[in-house]
């Protein structure tokens, strides 16, 4: 499917801190209800913003706890860090995730960027750089793995990268992804779009096998809404992006605004 035949997706990125898990559950069993697309977590030990220490679950206990509790939406990580686990093993995780799920997971992956994350639980955090090189090396792994486990997964699992670094990640994302996740003002993405288009050219890649996602950021404005560093729907739509992505972080998640979101996707896909 090409960036220009396919429809447009809405997810709800749930952040998994500050809230009790019976909240989170509740959480995503309301997305499914109110008809988004994809629900994803994140992969973070503690959160990103309020109280450092507050309530925080683990990333991959909780998709196989979705991959039960739902049954419509896609689920994943948006995204896994790459440094937190052997890539076999995050093969095998998926995999099985994939099975539980009855083929509904999406493999996120990325480099990982939060250094408490890495000091904390006793992980290399080293540079950037490092981290990306890791994580290219990590690619081949997970998709030799998967190609060797026993049973196979139910499908080609969506592998998303996220991220605009132009001469690694992207690269990756030329390599490996099925979903590129990416976020910016109208003109960066169109420089990055047409690096990341460059990387499949060098490679042999047709760039329109690759969805592009961005953020959302609900309000009354829809679809007009924009900030200096974010494209307006309408401008992503134009650079071919179709999956929609709003993040929400605990103790309540308040998911009415999404609603009309899913008016608004319903309505361009006909």
């Amino acid at each position: 499917m090409t960036s220009t035949d396919r429809p447009i997706r809405i997810a709800v990125h749930l952040q998994l801190q500050h809230a009790e898990y019976d909240v989170i559950r509740r959480a995503a069993a309301e997305a499914e209800n109110i008809g988004v697309d994809i629900v994803f977590n994140y992969d973070h030990f503690f959160p990103l913003d309020g109280d450092p220490n507050g309530k925080v679950f683990e990333c991959w206990t909780v998709l196989g706890a979705w991959a039960e509790s739902t049954s419509r939406v896609e689920i994943g990580a948006l995204v896994t860090c790459n440094a937190y686990r052997n890539p076999d093993l995050l093969a095998d995780m998926a995999r099985t995730v994939d099975h539980i799920s009855g083929g509904r997971l999406i493999l996120g992956v990325g480099s990982g960027w939060w250094q408490k994350d890495f000091d904390e639980y006793g992980y290399t955090f080293g540079t950037a750089g490092q981290r990306l090189d890791h994580l290219a090396a990590a690619m081949p792994r997970i998709e030799n793995r998967l190609a060797r486990l026993n049973p196979p997964p139910t499908r080609k699992i969506p592998v998303l990268v996220g991220g605009g670094g132009e001469k690694k990640t992207l690269r990756i994302v030329a390599e490996h992804a099925d979903i590129w996740h990416a976020f910016g003002d109208s003109d960066t993405l169109r420089r990055k779009i047409d690096v990341l288009e460059g990387h499949c050219r060098a490679i042999g890649r047709d760039p329109k096998e690759i969805e592009h996602s961005s953020q959302i950021v609900p309000s009354p404005a829809v679809p007009a809404e924009r900030s200096d560093t974010m494209a307006t729907p309408d401008e992503l739509r134009e650079l071919g992006f179709t999956l929609f992505t709003w993040t929400i972080g605990g103790p309540n998640y308040d998911l009415e605004p999404l609603r009309k979101w899913i008016t608004w996707r319903d309505k361009h896909n006909g």
